[in-house]
């Protein structure tokens, strides 16, 4: 099969196409083949050696993937050779063909094409534990989510209006209209406006419940003086890269709380968890049409270079998809 190995890292020449053997699944494992796959920061600090990736012969980098299941271990009981699935994975996706655990795997809803199917595994999974599972966001609180129009964001928005909460965000200008349209309650354009003067006018004072962040560096002490009392703060990403300073002053009177968290590291009894509670959640919300993948642009494999220098630009709106196999 072909696949991206990475056989050092570096810049976006270290990326390079191969044929390399054809996975087996275990006993409780599918052999998917892969239609599409798509873009996420972990690839790009993968590339450079910031992010190792599971051991494996070939570094194939890739967090999600749709496609059609073409045979299955032994044990498997839930899925059949045809059935079009999708999901994410320790690594591995940026291939035709790849292995997983029946439970990690997802049916792809009958209101999504399959070509943009791998636009929902890593996104919306990451939105719905960071907001709901993890901090427990409810119908008449409210969430400030940082990066409206990145994946994570445009999933986050939708999350956010489905179950009945209100929404802020912050982007830059040009995708303000994008977060509004998707049903943000307030958009905020970082470039020109204090989003915690923003957020405190919003909320009359009283400040958000929960704020999922992909920034960090000065952004944590900004998100605590957003918060309200008793309100959590997720860290899903740290994208400014500079360190970040704790004032542990302001956090305690606030009774607050911090969490971070990852999906690619932990153990796959809890991806399995998450898949599934993913799963029950909102799978139907794509079915009736409250949840919609979003997808900003589309790349052949053969042009992951392309891929990689246009996410690094931060341009885009929604996912990036790679384009594998009709």
């Amino acid at each position: 099969m072909r696949a991206v190995v990475l056989n050092d890292h570096g810049d976006v020449d270290v990326l390079t196409l191969q044929d390399i053997p054809d996975p087996a699944p275990g006993p409780e494992e599918v052999l998917v083949e892969v239609t599409g796959s798509a873009m996420n920061r972990a690839d790009m600090l993968q590339r450079m050696g910031l992010y190792p990736g599971p051991p494996a012969e070939f570094e194939v980098p890739g967090l999600e993937f749709a496609g059609r299941v073409t045979a299955v271990g032994p044990r498997v009981t839930s899925r059949s050779v045809g059935d079009e699935v999708m999901g994410i994975t320790n690594g591995g996706c940026h291939a035709e063909m790849l292995t997983v655990h029946e439970r990690q795997t997802m049916t792809i809803p009958s209101t999504v094409p399959l070509a943009d199917a791998a636009a929902i595994p890593e996104v919306f999974m990451t939105a719905y534990d960071a907001l709901v599972l993890q901090s427990g966001l409810a119908s008449g609180q409210t969430a400030l989510v940082h990066a409206g129009a990145s994946g994570v964001g445009t999933a986050a928005i939708q999350i956010a209006k489905a179950i009945g909460a209100r929404i802020v965000v912050t982007a830059s200008g040009g995708k303000i209209a994008a977060c509004q349209q998707l049903g943000a309650d307030l958009a905020i354009d970082y470039t020109s406006s204090d989003f915690v003067d923003e957020v405190k006018a919003f909320t009359g004072g009283n400040g958000v419940d929960v704020i999922l962040d992909v920034v960090g560096g000065d952004y944590l002490v900004r998100n605590i003086r957003c918060l309200k009392v008793q309100g959590k703060i997720i860290q899903v990403g740290v994208m400014d890269g500079s360190p970040s300073e704790l004032p542990l002053g302001m956090l305690l009177p606030k009774r607050a709380s911090i969490t971070g968290t990852v999906l690619r590291s932990r153990p796959i009894e809890e991806k399995i968890a998450v898949t599934q509670a993913v799963a029950s959640a909102l799978l139907p919300r794509f079915e009736d049409g409250s949840l919609k993948p979003v997808i900003d642009s589309r790349y052949a494999l053969a042009d992951i270079a392309e891929a990689h220098t246009y996410m690094a630009s931060n341009a885009n709106i929604g996912k990036i998809l790679l384009d594998i196999a009709s």
